[in-house]
């Protein structure tokens, strides 16, 4: 199944469509990080995380499902070898903290960008996740509304792709 993405916040798919938020730095072909863009491409959905003690259950997917713990983290530093991989905390380089207070990550899908191996500075952390009050623009990611989330990855699988 394909997931599209279009510019103007529409992301859709086989049966179902819905609003979304995207990068603050708009859509780039040539993502780099820290340009707040999301990228351009067809991104496999790797898999999805989710907090447990915020969802009753994992969430009904076909893609693997993993909870997250409050020392769960992802780095974001292109100086580290584990640049754009998942890291514990604390961690002394800079990263993302999957565990936040805000609610939008109470469910991640991990993206296929800059992963196959990781390339230093092409951009890390590039998620599917849950959209804040207002579908603010994001860092670079793809955001929902937790129950358009939910319903997506009801019908997503290891060969969904998403087309930005």
């Amino acid at each position: 199944m394909d997931i599209r993405v279009r510019a103007e916040g529409v992301l859709s798919w086989d049966g179902g469509q819905c609003r979304c938020a995207l990068g603050r730095g708009g859509i780039r072909a040539d993502k780099r990080e820290g340009d707040g863009a999301t990228p351009s491409g067809r991104f496999v959905l790797r898999r999805a995380l989710y907090r447990p003690d915020r969802l009753p259950a994992p969430p009904v997917s076909g893609l693997p499902a993993s909870p997250i713990a409050p020392e769960d983290g992802w780095c974001d530093d292109p100086a580290d070898p584990r640049y754009n991989r998942p890291v514990p905390l604390p961690c002394a380089t800079s990263h993302e903290k999957l565990w936040r207070d805000d609610g939008l990550y109470d469910v991640v899908v991990v993206l296929g960008h800059n992963d196959d191996p990781p390339v230093p500075g092409l951009g890390s952390a590039i998620f599917l996740h849950v959209a804040k009050p207002g579908y603010l623009p994001t860092e670079g990611c793809v955001a929902l509304a937790l129950p358009d989330l939910l319903t997506l990855l009801a019908v997503c699988d290891r060969d969904t792709v998403m087309i930005i």
